[in-house]
């Protein structure tokens, strides 16, 4: 055998091997993200809150077992839209929309044994969410008396928490059910033709649910 071939056998095999013994399982299902229902005031007029709707979309989230007992899981999804309310002396206006992903890492501890089709989990990690294609309201713009109105939330970077279980079906399929508390708060700004005339700390804080397939590679 030529030693050209014997390392491309030995680099495959080396690059293969961890994957070879990994326990690589992705969860696909429904996932909720329900925010806090208590308002945010608007800086420069207390008595005016802002609140968001929840929403649910596909969820997929990849679990890599360190060993019987701890996995890191990576939570993602496809992007999650909102409906930014009025609330307290704006209830009911239209203030925007928006639209933001969650990414969410979190270290896992299972409990029992390996072999158990019933394993309840719990986890704690980080989350970073990103906001995007931000939308001004016909309220907003009604009060601000000008269709020139932007609106801009910051990202967001929080603690997660999180607790659940995985139910085996057989070797490869299951069941993957989870709840989730995550730590998101964003700096909002509204500019009404340019200038700066808006701005609130919306404390999102949501629960979040999902309830998927779980299969096993």
């Amino acid at each position: 055998m030529s030693k050209l071939l014997k390392s491309a056998l030995l680099t495959t095999g080396l690059l293969s091997a961890p994957f070879a013994n990994a326990n690589l399982s992705v969860n696909i299902g429904a996932i909720h993200v329900n925010p806090n229902s208590s308002s945010s005031s608007i800086n420069e007029a207390p008595t005016l809150g802002l609140g968001v709707d929840s929403n649910t979309q596909l969820g997929i989230t990849f679990d890599y077992a360190l060993n019987n007992n701890w996995v890191i899981e990576l939570v993602a999804a496809t992007p999650f839209s909102h409906d930014i309310t009025g609330e307290d002396g704006l209830a009911g206006a239209s203030i925007g929309k928006t639209k933001h992903l969650p990414p969410t890492l979190l270290a896992q501890y299972h409990f029992g044994d390996a072999s158990a089709a019933f394993r309840p989990f719990i986890g704690a990690g980080l989350n970073y969410t990103i906001f995007f294609d931000e939308q001004a309201g016909a309220d907003l713009k009604a009060t601000l008396q000008t269709n020139d109105v932007e609106i801009k939330l910051d990202d967001s970077f929080g603690l997660a928490a999180q607790a659940g279980f995985n139910y085996s079906l057989n070797e490869q399929w299951g069941i993957h059910a989870m709840v989730s508390l995550i730590d998101i708060d964003t700096d909002a700004t509204v500019y009404a033709n340019g200038a700066k005339a808006l701005t609130s700390t919306v404390n999102i804080d949501p629960v979040v649910f999902m309830l998927g397939a779980k299969f096993k590679f």
